[in-house]
Protein backbone atom coordinates (compact mmCIF):
# COMPACT_ATOMS: atom_id res chain seq x y z
CA UNK A 1 0.00 0.00 0.00
CA UNK A 2 2.90 2.24 0.95
CA UNK A 3 4.50 2.03 -2.39
CA UNK A 4 1.25 2.28 -4.53
CA UNK A 5 1.08 6.23 -2.33
CA UNK A 6 4.35 6.92 -3.03
CA UNK A 7 3.44 6.11 -6.66
CA UNK A 8 0.71 8.47 -6.62
CA UNK A 9 2.18 10.81 -4.91
CA UNK A 10 5.29 10.80 -8.04
CA UNK A 11 2.83 10.74 -10.49
CA UNK A 12 1.01 13.81 -8.73
CA UNK A 13 3.96 15.76 -7.93
CA UNK A 14 5.46 15.13 -12.15
CA UNK A 15 1.82 16.28 -13.52
CA UNK A 16 2.04 19.75 -11.01
CA UNK A 17 5.22 20.55 -11.99
CA UNK A 18 4.34 19.90 -15.80
CA UNK A 19 1.29 21.90 -15.34
CA UNK A 20 3.15 24.77 -13.33
CA UNK A 21 5.31 24.95 -15.71
CA UNK A 22 3.43 25.27 -18.78
CA UNK A 23 1.33 28.20 -16.71
CA UNK A 24 4.94 30.18 -16.11
CA UNK A 25 6.13 29.81 -19.32
CA UNK A 26 3.11 30.44 -21.06
CA UNK A 27 3.10 27.24 -23.83
CA UNK A 28 2.01 23.99 -24.08
CA UNK A 29 5.46 22.63 -24.76
CA UNK A 30 7.51 24.34 -22.41
CA UNK A 31 10.43 21.75 -22.85
CA UNK A 32 11.48 20.14 -25.94
CA UNK A 33 14.05 17.97 -26.85
CA UNK A 34 16.29 18.26 -30.15
CA UNK A 35 15.79 15.57 -32.52
CA UNK A 36 17.39 16.99 -35.61
CA UNK A 37 20.55 18.10 -36.09
CA UNK A 38 19.51 20.86 -38.73
CA UNK A 39 20.05 23.51 -35.78
CA UNK A 40 23.73 22.57 -35.19
CA UNK A 41 26.92 24.38 -36.45
CA UNK A 42 29.51 21.70 -35.38
CA UNK A 43 28.10 19.20 -38.70
CA UNK A 44 28.75 16.12 -38.92
CA UNK A 45 29.03 15.82 -34.56
CA UNK A 46 26.23 17.00 -33.59
CA UNK A 47 25.43 14.70 -31.09
CA UNK A 48 26.36 16.98 -27.75
CA UNK A 49 29.24 14.72 -26.57
CA UNK A 50 32.24 16.68 -28.53
CA UNK A 51 31.26 20.43 -27.94
CA UNK A 52 28.44 20.25 -25.38
CA UNK A 53 28.54 24.15 -24.49
CA UNK A 54 28.91 25.54 -28.29
CA UNK A 55 27.03 28.52 -29.61
CA UNK A 56 24.78 25.55 -31.14
CA UNK A 57 21.80 23.45 -30.63
CA UNK A 58 22.81 19.39 -30.81
CA UNK A 59 20.81 15.86 -30.78
CA UNK A 60 19.75 15.52 -27.52
CA UNK A 61 19.74 18.89 -25.85
CA UNK A 62 16.79 19.95 -24.09
CA UNK A 63 15.57 23.23 -25.01
CA UNK A 64 13.27 25.73 -22.61
CA UNK A 65 10.81 27.26 -24.30
CA UNK A 66 8.71 30.35 -23.44
CA UNK A 67 5.63 31.48 -25.41
CA UNK A 68 5.43 34.64 -26.79
CA UNK A 69 3.48 36.99 -29.13
CA UNK A 70 4.81 36.97 -33.11
CA UNK A 71 4.80 40.51 -32.65
CA UNK A 72 7.54 40.33 -30.03
CA UNK A 73 9.78 38.14 -32.10
CA UNK A 74 12.88 39.37 -32.83
CA UNK A 75 13.94 39.00 -36.51
CA UNK A 76 17.16 41.21 -37.19
CA UNK A 77 19.08 38.44 -38.69
CA UNK A 78 21.52 36.86 -37.11
CA UNK A 79 20.70 38.02 -33.93
CA UNK A 80 16.85 36.57 -34.73
CA UNK A 81 14.97 34.51 -32.19
CA UNK A 82 14.88 30.72 -32.07
CA UNK A 83 11.37 29.54 -32.58
CA UNK A 84 9.44 26.85 -31.89
CA UNK A 85 6.80 25.54 -34.23
CA UNK A 86 3.96 22.77 -35.11
CA UNK A 87 5.13 20.70 -38.08
CA UNK A 88 2.90 22.10 -40.94
CA UNK A 89 0.70 19.32 -42.06
CA UNK A 90 0.37 18.13 -45.84
CA UNK A 91 -2.90 16.12 -44.99
CA UNK A 92 -4.89 15.67 -41.74
CA UNK A 93 -3.48 12.41 -40.88
CA UNK A 94 0.00 13.76 -40.55
CA UNK A 95 1.37 13.47 -37.11
CA UNK A 96 1.87 16.67 -34.99
CA UNK A 97 4.86 17.27 -34.48
CA UNK A 98 7.41 20.07 -33.30
CA UNK A 99 10.52 22.22 -35.07
CA UNK A 100 12.83 24.38 -34.21
CA UNK A 101 14.53 26.96 -36.88
CA UNK A 102 15.47 30.83 -36.61
CA UNK A 103 13.37 33.43 -37.59
CA UNK A 104 14.98 35.31 -40.61
CA UNK A 105 11.70 38.00 -41.58
CA UNK A 106 8.69 38.78 -40.63
CA UNK A 107 5.21 39.54 -42.61
CA UNK A 108 2.03 40.38 -41.80
CA UNK A 109 -1.03 39.95 -44.18
CA UNK A 110 -4.41 40.03 -43.60
CA UNK A 111 -3.60 40.64 -40.05
CA UNK A 112 -1.41 37.72 -39.27
CA UNK A 113 1.79 37.02 -38.90
CA UNK A 114 3.88 34.57 -41.19
CA UNK A 115 7.56 34.16 -40.57
CA UNK A 116 10.57 33.49 -43.18
CA UNK A 117 12.75 30.81 -41.21
CA UNK A 118 16.32 29.01 -42.21
CA UNK A 119 17.84 26.53 -39.53
CA UNK A 120 21.23 27.39 -38.53
CA UNK A 121 23.21 24.22 -39.85
CA UNK A 122 21.55 23.66 -43.23
CA UNK A 123 22.40 25.54 -46.66
CA UNK A 124 25.41 27.34 -47.92
CA UNK A 125 25.00 29.97 -45.71
CA UNK A 126 25.35 28.74 -41.96
CA UNK A 127 24.43 31.33 -39.20
CA UNK A 128 25.90 34.01 -38.96
CA UNK A 129 26.14 34.68 -42.58
CA UNK A 130 22.82 36.52 -43.60
CA UNK A 131 21.09 33.56 -46.14
CA UNK A 132 19.64 34.13 -49.37
CA UNK A 133 15.82 34.31 -49.53
CA UNK A 134 15.55 31.05 -51.69
CA UNK A 135 17.58 29.72 -48.78
CA UNK A 136 15.18 30.34 -46.14
CA UNK A 137 12.50 26.95 -45.95
CA UNK A 138 9.21 26.44 -47.83
CA UNK A 139 6.70 25.49 -45.62
CA UNK A 140 3.24 23.94 -46.74
CA UNK A 141 -0.06 23.27 -45.13
CA UNK A 142 -3.35 22.10 -46.52
CA UNK A 143 -5.10 24.41 -44.00
CA UNK A 144 -5.71 27.93 -45.19
CA UNK A 145 -3.67 30.69 -42.98
CA UNK A 146 -1.42 28.57 -41.63
CA UNK A 147 1.29 28.59 -44.67
CA UNK A 148 1.75 31.33 -46.69
CA UNK A 149 3.74 31.53 -49.62
CA UNK A 150 6.68 29.27 -48.24
CA UNK A 151 5.99 31.23 -44.93
CA UNK A 152 4.94 29.64 -41.60
CA UNK A 153 2.40 31.32 -39.80
CA UNK A 154 1.88 32.51 -36.03
CA UNK A 155 -0.96 29.89 -36.07
CA UNK A 156 2.05 27.17 -36.06
CA UNK A 157 3.96 29.27 -33.86
CA UNK A 158 5.01 27.49 -29.84
CA UNK A 159 7.39 29.83 -28.43
CA UNK A 160 10.77 30.98 -28.55
CA UNK A 161 14.18 29.16 -26.99
CA UNK A 162 15.22 30.23 -23.99
CA UNK A 163 17.43 28.16 -22.55
CA UNK A 164 19.05 25.12 -23.99
CA UNK A 165 20.28 22.18 -21.18
CA UNK A 166 22.80 19.47 -23.00
CA UNK A 167 22.28 15.58 -22.92
CA UNK A 168 18.78 15.70 -21.14
CA UNK A 169 16.95 15.60 -24.35
CA UNK A 170 18.58 12.05 -24.97
CA UNK A 171 16.79 11.15 -21.62
CA UNK A 172 13.95 11.57 -22.84
CA UNK A 173 13.95 10.17 -26.00
CA UNK A 174 14.66 6.40 -24.17
CA UNK A 175 11.81 7.41 -22.00
CA UNK A 176 9.35 8.19 -25.33
CA UNK A 177 10.58 5.29 -27.09
CA UNK A 178 9.21 1.76 -27.34
CA UNK A 179 11.19 1.17 -24.10
CA UNK A 180 8.41 3.30 -21.98
CA UNK A 181 6.18 0.14 -22.51
CA UNK A 182 9.32 -1.91 -20.33
CA UNK A 183 8.85 0.89 -17.77
CA UNK A 184 4.94 0.67 -17.49
CA UNK A 185 4.85 -3.39 -17.46
CA UNK A 186 7.84 -3.11 -14.71
CA UNK A 187 5.30 -0.71 -12.63
CA UNK A 188 2.46 -2.73 -12.97
CA UNK A 189 4.29 -5.86 -12.05
CA UNK A 190 5.36 -4.22 -9.03
CA UNK A 191 1.36 -3.15 -7.67
CA UNK A 192 0.78 -6.74 -8.58
CA UNK A 193 3.24 -7.83 -6.51
CA UNK A 194 2.29 -5.35 -3.64
CA UNK A 195 -1.49 -5.87 -4.15
CA UNK A 196 -1.18 -9.77 -4.33
CA UNK A 197 2.07 -11.71 -3.66
CA UNK A 198 3.05 -9.42 -0.71
CA UNK A 199 -0.55 -9.65 1.43
CA UNK A 200 0.11 -13.91 0.88
CA UNK A 201 3.18 -14.34 2.23
CA UNK A 202 2.39 -12.19 5.12
CA UNK A 203 -0.66 -13.91 5.48
CA UNK A 204 1.87 -17.27 5.37
CA UNK A 205 3.54 -15.71 8.21
CA UNK A 206 1.22 -15.01 10.35
CA UNK A 207 -0.30 -18.38 9.98
CA UNK A 208 3.40 -19.81 10.73
CA UNK A 209 3.36 -17.57 13.86
CA UNK A 210 -0.24 -18.61 14.98
CA UNK A 211 0.68 -22.25 14.84
CA UNK A 212 4.42 -21.92 16.51
CA UNK A 213 2.20 -19.89 19.45
CA UNK A 214 -0.33 -22.91 19.66
CA UNK A 215 2.59 -25.38 19.42
CA UNK A 216 3.98 -24.11 22.62
CA UNK A 217 0.57 -23.39 24.53
CA UNK A 218 0.57 -27.46 24.89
Amino acid sequence: MKVVLLLVILAVGVLGYWLVLRLTLNTDSPLVPVSSGNMCLAQPRCDGFTHPFGRTLHIGDLVVVQGINARDVVVEYPSSDVLVFHTPRQNPSQEDTLIVTRAVAREEIDGIAYFRTKSDGTGTHKWPQVPDVNECEFWSDYRENYTRSGMISEKLLVGKVVFRIPWVGHLLFFVFSYSWALVVVAIVALLIVVKFVVPRFEGRKLETESEKSSEKSF
